[in-house]
């Protein structure tokens, strides 16, 4: 009876522990929201290039009032928008993306079109906008278009008149002076000749001497930051500028976001993996957006409790994930900041896509990938067109065409790639690890207890991909038992799981990083290696290198004593990274892994696409910018 007596007040123990850890949780959201709003609402203020559809319009924010410039060409022709990285697409701007503060306190850019070359800077000073527009190259008859606007359907009434634009709205006064020569009066624009410099002010007017000037201030602040780096300059100038130039507002939810590109979407798109590196990178010397979109993709969550491949304006994929980076990420910035509010805010979204994943898309043990079929409605969407198919459960993987799954067989029964994937298992359990050292920062021991037990569970599993005679950890049909020997950089992922022992790290290193039929080059890492059949397709992620993949290779070596390794994989990476960047000011969404130019037409290149930059971000970490977890474990 004693013992009875015991065991139910041992058992009444713990369902009290759970019922408090679960009130805790409530109550620490509850108050984290407050801090969340509190920041987002610092973060939606002020002049900048918050409008996805064009580099060249500035917008104040709250109130979505924007100065849009447009330009007409002596024959006639306009161009109403304006982005970087078009010239690849059949559009015939050519934007050369300058230094731009990430609130909008300096922006600078150079536009060619129609043999049309100007310079278009800015400066905010006490929220109030200047704006110089400098002819490089004009012919008699060129001229720019100003025009006001208010944007996103957001009350407000605009007026012209010869003196000034005039823009009311319920909560300001806006009062813009254009500077300028020929100046003819629409009612709802400002048509003047770019025959000399051009100022554009908002508060009073101010002469075109007094607006240089003020830039000229400006210029000078931004570039005294910039210094604050200077051991990393070119790679941080490169990485610092395509996420300032990819920070905008989004409308349908009040808060701003680092869509992957601007030209991707024509309003915005946020990736799962992207967001999650931006917020990383962002992280070097902006908490604020770093919060901000660590927690926008996060509150992305599907019904399911998973993070979506992708959200975009209204609409997210509900039937698949992406790679699982959100709590190394979170982690990683969290030693930065250390403000347990920001973990709190973000804590159960990731608790949930970590038992999704296990609950979800496990089989015999392992990990695949899959898509769960999704009613989408009416959504004329890729995703309601390809839900429950073996084309969205490689989406999931984020690497839609990868080789790696051409054998694969697909279970159309319940909708799951029959593919043991070593990259997915690595990353779930680097995320376990992850996700259970932030369960125990915030004091939730059973969760800890909870998810240190799947990453061993997986790591078990994981260990059985090893191929000792090969040397590397490779992925295994789950229907003929065999292993596949088609290689990709997500193969040395286990390093990030910390499974390996350093004689499998150093074999891995020896025997596939180093080896020149695999993966090394001048420029590395190809995202199948050299030898294989579907690298000379250099199209996608068929033979082309990603920075995602080098930089999660990079993150594992810095588990190991490897210190060759992972000091070629920084030099190399950074170099390619400035290859297009001093030749083009482009930082690509992927690179030709022989001749390392990125943003090709037909190759399914961007040429402005943020996480390009990953490849400098680890040279920014290896001079000492951000903070560094624990020294390397030997094995």
């Amino acid at each position: 009876m004693r013992y009875k007596t015991s065991f139910l007040l041992f058992i009444l123990f713990f369902i009290l522990c759970d019922l408090v850890n679960a009130q805790n949780q409530l109550s620490q959201k509850e108050t984290s929201t407050k801090e969340a709003k509190a920041m987002s609402k610092k973060l939606i203020q002020g002049w900048n290039t918050w409008n996805t559809r064009s580099v060249m319009s500035q917008v104040l924010l709250p109130e979505s009032f924007s100065i849009n410039l447009a330009i007409k060409d002596h024959s006639g022709n306009i161009l109403e928008e304006t982005l970087i990285g078009r010239d690849h697409y059949g559009s015939k701007e050519r934007v050369i993306p300058g230094p731009h503060a990430y609130d909008g306190s300096y922006t600078e850019l150079e536009f060619e079109w129609h043999n049309i070359k100007l310079r278009v800077q800015s400066t905010s000073v006490n929220n109030e906008l200047y704006l110089l527009v400098s002819p490089l190259n004009v012919a008699q008859g060129d001229s720019l278009i100003i025009t006001p606007r208010m944007l996103w359907n957001r009350k407000g009434e605009i007026k012209i008149d010869p003196q000034m634009i005039v823009g009311n709205t319920p909560t300001k006064n806006i009062k813009v002076y254009v500077n300028g020569n020929n100046k003819t009066i629409f009612s709802n624009a400002i048509h003047t000749s770019l025959e000399k410099n051009i100022s554009v002010t908002s508060g009073n007017s101010k002469s075109v001497q007094y607006v240089e000037s003020t830039i000229k201030t400006a210029k000078l602040k931004f570039e005294t930051e910039r210094l604050k780096f200077e051991k990393s300059s070119e790679v941080y100038n490169a990485m610092q500028t395509v996420l300032a130039w990819t920070t905008i507002y989004d409308p349908n939810n009040n808060r701003i976001i680092n869509p992957v590109s601007r030209t991707f979407s024509p309003d915005w798109v946020l990736f799962g993996w992207d967001t999650y590196f931006a917020a990383y990178m962002l992280s070097l010397n902006n908490k604020q957006l770093a919060y901000a979109n660590a927690i926008a993709i996060t509150k992305e969550i599907t019904a399911k409790g998973f993070i979506p491949n992708n959200s975009q304006y209204g609409h997210k994929s509900e039937d698949r994930s992406e790679p699982q980076v959100g709590s190394i990420v979170v982690r990683e910035i969290y030693r930065k900041y250390q403000e347990k509010w920001f973990l709190k805010e973000v804590y159960n979204e990731l608790l949930s896509w970590n038992r999704w994943r296990a609950a979800n898309r496990d089989v015999d043990g392992y990990l695949v990938h899959g898509t769960d079929p999704y009613d989408y409605g009416n959504s004329k969407s890729r995703s309601a067109t390809l839900s429950g198919k073996m084309k969205a459960a490689k989406w999931e993987s984020g690497m839609d065409n990868s080789p790696m799954w051409d054998d694969a067989t697909f279970d159309s029964l319940n909708h799951r790639m029959l593919m043991a994937d070593v990259g997915l298992m690595s990353l779930y359990i680097a995320d376990c690890h992850s996700l259970s050292e932030i369960a125990d920062i915030l004091g939730y021991t059973n969760d800890a207890k909870e998810l240190t037990a799947r990453a061993e569970k997986y790591s078990k599993k994981l260990e059985t991909l090893w191929d000792d005679k090969f040397g590397l950890y490779l992925n295994k049909d789950l229907v003929t038992g065999k292993l596949s020997y088609r290689l990709t950089p997500t193969l040395f992922y286990p390093l990030l799981a910390k499974v390996p022992s350093l004689n499998q790290a150093s074999r891995m290193m020896k025997e596939h990083f180093y080896n020149e039929k695999e993966f090394w080059g001048e420029f590395i890492m190809p995202s199948v290696a050299r030898n294989d059949t579907a690298f000379n397709d250099n199209h996608y992620w068929r033979g082309r290198i990603w920075a995602p993949l080098n930089f999660l290779v990079y993150l594992g070596m810095r588990n190991y004593n490897l210190p060759d390794a992972k000091k070629d994989m920084v030099e190399k990476s950074k170099s390619l990274l400035l290859k297009t960047w001093i030749s083009e000011r482009h930082v690509c969404e992927n690179y030709h892994a022989e001749t390392g130019n990125g943003g090709e037409a037909n190759t399914w290149s961007d040429a402005f696409y943020h996480w390009g930059a990953l490849l400098g971000f680890m040279d920014i970490m290896e001079k000492g910018y951000v903070p560094t977890p624990q020294a390397p474990v030997i094995f």
